[in-house]
């Protein structure tokens, strides 16, 4: 009993030194201990969508439900100019900066249980930057064929899709941070395991590409992310994709 009144003392003791000093900090320390805090309680993000989902109406029948799943790459794919697929009974569940690792455990809340049609899937350009050590390629490779296993399980139909290609144009550390070899050696995996597992592979990173092998200027805002004009070259692949699924 005595050691563990002993140890209270010390955890309070600590927490209290740590409450003065983070209150002595600049305001963007304190912020940032502040987001790092939220991050570590809900890593995956499992609040991001939840609102979102629990005002998402049974699917109707005959409806051509599918979700996206994926990073910023997907996130910014019309998401907050609400034009995302107009017309189209999509739903957009990425989130910014998300490894595969995280979107995997947050698979179930933001695809399975709202019951799509048909999943596409885009994930892995952050696992390759993840820091101090990037994900090695198996680990996003069993990642990525958990989550299509999952929906499998679950009825519903798969696309698979290639990470987009990289360029330096405007930030020079881009392809050190997401090296273009490894994005080549992911799409490859994808498409070869698609083809074994009778997934349909959207194409994305062909598209994109320019004659150097990096993505194409004129279709990026930052040598990552697709501009509008970008988004305007994958959508009518996807669209062909999610076809294709439907037709399995």
């Amino acid at each position: 009993m005595k050691k563990y009144l002993v140890l209270l003392a010390a955890i309070a003791c600590n927490a209290a030194t740590f409450a003065q000093t983070t209150a002595s900090l600049p305001q963007a320390v304190t912020q940032k201990f502040q987001a790092d805090e939220k991050l570590l309680a809900d890593w995956p993000q499992l609040g991001y969508y939840q609102k979102q989902n629990a005002g998402v109406a049974p699917r109707k029948q005959g409806e051509t439900r599918v979700v996206f799943m994926g990073d910023s790459i997907t996130d910014l794919w019309g998401h907050s100019a609400d034009v995302f697929f107009p017309g189209k009974p999509y739903i957009n569940r990425g989130i910014g900066g998300q490894t595969t690792s995280q979107m995997l455990l947050r698979f179930r809340q933001d695809v399975i249980d709202l019951h799509p049609r048909v999943v596409v899937l885009l994930g892995g350009v952050n696992d390759l930057a993840t820091t101090p050590e990037p994900a090695a390629l198996t680990t996003i490779e069993g990642n990525l064929s958990s989550m299509a296993e999952l929906a499998r399980a679950n009825g519903i139909k798969v696309v698979m899709s290639s990470l987009t290609p990289v360029s330096n144009f405007l930030i020079p550390t881009q392809t050190t941070a997401h090296p273009p070899q490894k994005i080549l050696e992911l799409n490859e995996w994808i498409k070869s395991y698609a083809r074994k597992q009778h997934f349909i592979y959207a194409d994305y990173y062909s598209a994109l590409l320019d004659a150097n092998h990096s993505m194409k200027r004129s279709l990026s805002f930052d040598g990552l992310h697709p501009n509008a004009a970008g988004y305007a070259v994958m959508t009518p692949l996807a669209q062909r994709a999610i076809d294709q699924a439907l037709a399995q």
